[in-house]
């Protein structure tokens, strides 16, 4: 009863504390079961980064382990864009997004389906304008 406890007391003092990402910046992560539960019986992995206002933003995510989704999210959480398939016809993930208020965005890795998990890479860069 006390293991049971002290488990429920750690639990609750986790904060949810996104991974900082800067753009140009690339990261290479592991995504896996100790990660968030999506509801859709997989985990995801969140990163924040700071974008401004007008910021043309290309977001590269790539798996050899795992068939990637990508989501961006406004600070509130609504969701700015995703994408699961790039254009490449392969399983990566490429996002292009023109932004529109400058703040902190959730940059959100996962797998399409389940069980995917595995290391990735991940890359936010900022598109110069013609």
């Amino acid at each position: 009863m006390i293991t049971a406890t002290a488990e429920i007391a750690a639990a609750q003092t986790r904060v949810y504390n996104p991974i900082p990402m800067n753009p140009g910046v690339e990261i290479t992560d592991t995504l896996s079961d100790q990660d968030i539960p999506t509801g859709e019986s997989g985990f995801a992995r969140d990163f924040v980064v700071n974008l401004t206002s007008g910021d043309q933003v290309a977001i590269d995510l790539a798996s050899e382990s795992f068939d990637t989704v990508l989501i961006l999210m406004s600070g509130d959480g609504t969701t700015i864009g995703q994408n699961d398939d790039g254009p490449d016809g392969t399983t990566n993930s490429l996002l292009f997004v023109r932004i529109k208020e400058t703040g902190r965005y959730i940059v959100r890795v996962r797998a399409f389906g389940p069980t995917g998990s595995g290391p990735f890479r991940l890359t936010a860069t900022r598109l110069r304008p013609v």
